[in-house]
């Protein structure tokens, strides 16, 4: 699945491409991803101007002067800008066609992701409204992660993946930070000191600016809006190393199950 550094990574390919540009037509092939793509969005779109586009957790925000198109790219979607007229695949349920001769095109092999319309204040969509932090923000820090776990008896790598405790901190991520930290993913959460918070809030900030650095991970199904791949996972410490000796001790690195998803970690290196 796409996380957070892919999302910013697609975010930034595609923002420069639409920006202050008009909407020519919408097309729409498949309107049944997550929830039903809204029938009346050409109607909706023709002839409107993108003021700006931004990230909320894994969510696409496209602003026009009425409302806010909303989109997420499931479990295995992608964005490209691509020529107008260009053939579609199987798999391109969704055009956004600019009146430059370049297009939004959304593939989506499964049909997990989102196409949207909201009106108002797009905060208060029931999607976005309990959202927590983002963790690349100033309010995201030690001192929060230390107060927002203190009734938490979760292990910490479920807690940290809570989008309600903090955005955006994806299976991948999470596992890649908590090493990072020193920090044992089976840790309750409650039991972090507020020293180890810091740690552990500072070193997802950084696993995540560097993982946008590099373009995000190399994930099935998954590609930029330009095609191309990411190339973080060159740098995992843990993520997927079962069985494989530690980068920093040598000790065999470890697999366990969490909350229906795969955790990796270093018996010795973490605590």
């Amino acid at each position: 699945m796409p996380e957070l550094p892919e999302v910013e990574t697609t975010l930034r390919g595609i923002a420069p491409h639409l920006k202050n540009r008009q909407v020519a037509s919408v097309v729409i092939r498949n309107p049944k991803l997550r929830w039903p793509i809204p029938k009346n969005l050409p109607d909706l779109l023709r002839g409107q101007t993108i003021r700006g586009l931004q990230r909320r957790a894994k969510y696409l925000l496209i602003a026009f002067d009425h409302g806010t198109l909303i989109l997420h790219l499931g479990m295995s979607g992608s964005l490209r800008i691509q020529p107008a007229g260009t053939p579609a695949a199987i798999h391109d349920h969704f055009d956004l066609v600019m009146n430059d001769a370049q297009l939004l095109r959304l593939r989506d092999p499964r049909r997990f992701g989102a196409v949207l319309w909201h009106t108002g204040d797009v905060a208060q969509h029931p999607l976005l409204a309990t959202l927590g932090p983002e963790p690349l923000q100033q309010d995201f820090d030690g001192a929060y992660l230390h107060r927002a776990t203190r009734s938490r008896s979760v292990a910490i790598k479920l807690a940290i993946m809570d989008s309600h405790l903090v955005v955006g901190v994806g299976n991948i991520y999470a596992n890649e930070a908590l090493f990072r930290a020193g920090i044992r993913p089976q840790l309750p959460a409650n039991k972090l000191s507020l020293p180890r918070c810091r740690r552990l809030a500072q070193c997802i900030k950084d696993v995540l600016q560097e993982a946008i650095k590099q373009g995000g991970s190399t994930l099935r199904d998954f590609v930029h809006s330009d095609g191309s791949s990411g190339y973080f996972q060159q740098n995992y410490f843990v993520y997927g190393r079962t069985g494989e000796p530690c980068r920093v001790c040598h000790t065999t690195i470890k697999q366990i199950r969490q909350g229906q998803r795969s955790t990796f970690y270093c018996p010795n290196c973490q605590r």
